[in-house]
Order: structure tokens, then C-alpha cells, then sequence
């Protein structure tokens, strides 16, 4: 089945590179203002090799790395006193409710007067974005877990921490991993786009910005767009496999009752 997944996914990516590489070749698009796709992976591969873009690329990743790890500790933390603690949980929805709609490129204006537009700033538009898919997977989670598994321990003499840490966290892991692998692709997103729009001093958003104001670095523009979407492909895919790995019974029993 995972084959052939890959070997679908292969023939889409395929088929996608040669329809723009025949829109750019037949003339449908003007290639001085989006050049075939094979100039743009060409260029993509010789910035592989580009100390300035590596640089950039490095520092992106690094904001990514530490505001996802920041959210993911808080949401969790969060999440597992809201989802189980009752007397918590009403009181806090409606400010989750407020805050949680709130796009993340609208307070880039208040993150920068704060933080100004280094690390920091991009660190903490992560953890705002990234920590709702965490939270709320961490809560929904808690509640769904079974109630009789929780009830059997009880009879059994077993307090509620006990309780928390041997059923309900357990239980909700897989479901936590998930929204942690959701939050990493809204971080990426978020990270680049703060950058794009901040005019930081560096990170793959400063290099997009820079290449694109140079003008007629298209084919370098797009280069730099590649590697962000091979970023998140390449991000997804690990996360994926650790799932799988570390919650290989959730997902044979998810396989099961298919």
C-alpha cells in the first residue's frame, strides 16, 4: 500500500513538472516573467550549494525548531489541565475561543515592536500559530478517551494522576503527535511569511524578498520557493514515520477497524 502511494505520488510530481515545463516551452506563459520549471530546479540545485542561501535557510530552521518545541511543551501542558481538570475548562474556552481565530500575520506589527525583527519575533509568531492545532488535539483527545478503561482503574484503587498517566495520556499521544505534525506545517508557513513581510535581516523569507527586488531573478525566486516546499515535505514525511513508529498499536487498530 505505501509503494504504491510512493509510486502515485512520483507519477503526479511528474506529470505536474511536465505540464509547467510545456506551458513555459510553448510560449502560454512569458518564460522572462515565469521561466521553465527545469531552469528553476536547476537553479534550486546550485543553491545547494550558495553559503547565503544556506545561511538563510538555517536560520529559518532554527526559529521553526525552537517556537514549535515552545508550543508544543505549552500546549500540552495546557491542554492536559484543561482536558482534565472541569472546574478549568469552562472558563478558559471563551478566551481560547477570542484569541484562537486571530491570524498570526496580524500581530507581525506588535511581535516586532516587542521583539524587533530578529529570531525572537519569528519564535514567537510560531509558538502563537502552532500552539492551537496542539492544544486542541491534546483536548479533544482527553475527552474521548474511554471512559471504562479509566473507570476499571478507579475500581482498582488508583487516584487521578495515576489515572492521567497510565489511561488518558497515553491514549491521547497519538492524537497529540498528529497535531504536533499539523502545527509544524502552519510554523513553516508562518516563519516564512513573517519574514516576507517583516523585512528581517535574514531567514529563507529575506532571501525570497531579496532575489525577488533584484529583478529578473525569477528563476531564483521560485528556486527559493522549492526548497521551502521541499522543506515541509521533508518535515512532514519524518514526522509521519515517527508516528508510526512510536504508536505503531494506534494505527494497527486504526488499520483494523477500517
Amino acid at each position: 500500500m505505501n509503494r504504491t502511494r510512493v509510486i502515485r505520488g512520483v507519477i503526479g510530481v511528474c506529470a505536474a513538472v511536465a505540464l509547467a515545463e510545456a506551458v513555459a516551452r510553448l510560449g502560454i506563459i512569458d518564460p522572462e516573467i515565469v521561466p521553465p520549471i527545469s531552469a528553476v530546479l536547476l537553479r534550486s540545485v546550485t543553491l545547494a550549494g550558495d553559503p547565503v542561501f544556506l545561511t538563510n535557510m538555517a536560520d529559518t530552521v532554527l526559529a521553526w525548531l525552537i517556537g514549535l518545541a515552545l508550543a508544543a511543551v505549552a500546549a500540552v501542558v495546557v491542554g492536559v489541565l484543561l482536558g482534565s481538570v472541569p472546574w478549568l475548562s469552562a472558563p478558559s474556552r471563551m478566551v481560547v475561543e477570542f484569541l484562537r481565530p486571530i491570524p498570526s500575520v496580524a500581530l507581525i506589527p506588535l511581535a516586532i515592536l516587542l521583539f524587533g525583527v530578529e529570531t525572537e519575533m519569528k519564535v514567537s509568531l510560531i509558538f502563537y500559530a502552532a500552539t492551537w492545532p496542539i492544544l486542541f488535539n491534546t483536548l479533544y483527545a482527553l475527552r474521548d478517551v474511554d471512559p471504562v478503561a479509566k473507570d476499571a482503574m478507579r475500581s482498582f484503587g488508583f487516584g487521578r494522576l495515576a489515572v492521567l498517566w497510565r489511561v488518558s495520556l497515553p491514549s491521547a499521544a497519538p492524537f497529540v503527535a498528529t497535531g504536533v505534525r499539523v502545527a509544524a506545517g502552519v510554523a513553516l508557513v508562518v516563519v516564512v511569511g513573517a519574514e516576507l513581510l517583516s523585512g528581517g535581516q535574514s531567514g529563507l523569507g529575506t532571501f525570497l524578498i531579496e532575489a525577488g527586488s533584484a529583478g529578473g531573478n525569477t528563476d531564483v525566486t521560485l528556486a527559493g520557493a522549492v526548497w521551502a516546499g521541499a522543506l515541509g515535505l521533508i518535515v512532514n514525511t519524518l514526522l509521519v514515520r515517527v508516528e508510526r513508529g512510536a504508536f505503531r498499536w494506534h494505527f494497527a487498530r486504526t488499520e483494523r477497524t477500517r
